[in-house]
């Protein structure tokens, strides 16, 4: 009979000791770590890049692009605003000259031209130079001549300009190429030293392409300008000689006008 309380004293005891034990190992074990966030993706990565890391990561050749691209914006805007009909062929100042032309008053032509500068009265400044009223057609071999050197030295002039324009065309995709050379060959470097790993590559690969686009952007703008202003430029030169060639022909006698023309 005393075997029985015994064992219950003795089962009991076992489940205290499994009990404290339990509690033990509980307490000596450490917390969970945190849950570590996922990396980032790399549309994420990409995003969070400013314009400067982007124009820093193209490496030294983007200094060359960067210029490219301030000297064409300055050459647009100058050929925006001196390559205008309004600024090389004013229509009043034209009207002024056919109706000196037509009164043959040499003098207060030449004045207009010197109080108005602009492309027109630059190219007939030195025909009126040539008029001579003794000789046939008052010389209008020799103002038809001065004219035309006078137009070829105007339209040289403005489209040194406009080939500035072109030049950035042709250089900045030509420095974008060379970056492209230089960056594939700093990558090769990479994996000539046992580096293939793609953040020993990611360098050299996002100098190349950053190069690349830089040197294209530049240049399809300076290319669409170029040929804008070039047409442009044409065109008001065409209407500058037909116009001077209008005057010396009243000049020469060769054109009447009346007085209702003349206003016209």
């Amino acid at each position: 009979m005393n075997a029985m309380p015994r064992l219950r004293h003795l089962l009991l005891a076992t489940v205290l000791g499994l009990l404290a034990v339990t509690a033990t190992v509980q307490a000596q074990t450490p917390a969970p770590a945190p849950a570590t966030p996922p990396p980032a993706t790399a549309s994420q990565q990409v995003g969070s890049k400013s314009l400067l890391d982007v124009y820093k990561a193209g490496g030294s050749l983007m200094h060359f692009i960067l210029a490219c691209s301030v000297g064409t914006i300055a050459v647009a805007v100058y050929c925006l605003i001196v390559i205008t009909p309004g600024k090389m062929m004013p229509k009043a100042t034209h009207q002024s000259m056919v109706q000196f032309a037509r009164q043959k008053d040499v003098n207060a032509a030449y004045r207009l031209c010197e109080s108005t500068p602009a492309t027109y009265t630059k190219v007939i400044a030195p025909a009126l130079l040539k008029v001579n009223f003794d000789r046939d057609l008052a010389n209008k071999t020799g103002m038809e001549g001065a004219a035309g050197e006078a137009l070829e030295r105007e339209e040289t002039k403005q489209m040194t300009w406009v080939n500035y324009l072109n030049v950035f065309a042709t250089i900045a995709p030509m420095l974008g190429l060379l970056g492209t050379v230089t960056g594939m060959i700093a990558s090769f470097d990479m994996l000539a030293a046992g580096k293939s790993e793609p953040q020993d590559l990611a360098g050299g690969i996002g100098e190349a392409m950053i190069t690349t686009a830089g040197g294209l952007f530049v240049g399809i703008p300076a290319m669409f300008f170029y040929f804008f202003f070039k047409s442009r430029l044409v065109a008001i030169m065409s209407e500058v000689q037909k116009n001077a060639s209008f005057v010396l022909d009243v000049l020469s006698g060769e054109v009447s006008l009346a007085d209702d023309d003349a206003r016209a």
